[in-house]
């Protein structure tokens, strides 16, 4: 297991407590809304706001974070996270917060409180970009989008 260390950010209501795993077998950890004055947004259909979750936190070197929707969310509202996943780097130490988009047709509201993105915690790896003069063949080639076959 690998620890990420955190801290609240000032003003953050500490009650409402860490992410945490919901199941043994869950890869996410349940990130939550933690608005400083405990209010709440309405995100419009079409829209995107970033909601704040109180925490900072130091992710180990060879780690990232990365922020994924809820399923829930998303088929019931279309809440999602444009950017997903929304990578989180090792030597980032801001605010965390999720952006949040509403996909759906009805307006949306993010109480406090409310769990509205989960956190995976993964390895990284770096690569050495290198210039070649040619690559090698492969079956697929330069075959594009939906080139292997349907969608």
């Amino acid at each position: 297991m690998v620890e990420i260390a955190m801290v609240w950010v000032e003003g953050a209501d500490r009650s409402l407590g860490l992410p945490a795993y919901e199941t043994a077998g869950a890869a996410g950890a349940d990130l939550s809304a933690n608005f400083p004055d405990q209010g709440g947004i309405e995100i419009a259909p079409g829209g995107r706001a970033l909601v704040p979750t109180g925490l900072r936190l130091a992710i180990p070197f060879g780690y990232e974070v990365q922020l994924r929707p809820r399923s829930g969310l998303a088929l019931k509202h279309g809440i999602t996270l444009p950017n997903s996943p929304g990578t989180i780097d090792s030597d980032y130490r801001g605010p965390l917060g999720v952006i949040v988009m509403n996909a759906g047709a009805e307006p949306f509201h993010v109480a406090h409180g409310d769990r509205i993105a989960q956190m995976v915690v993964a390895p990284v790896v770096q690569g050495a970009f290198v210039l070649v003069d040619a690559l090698d063949d492969t079956a697929r080639g330069a075959g594009g989008f939906g080139s292997t076959g349907r969608g």
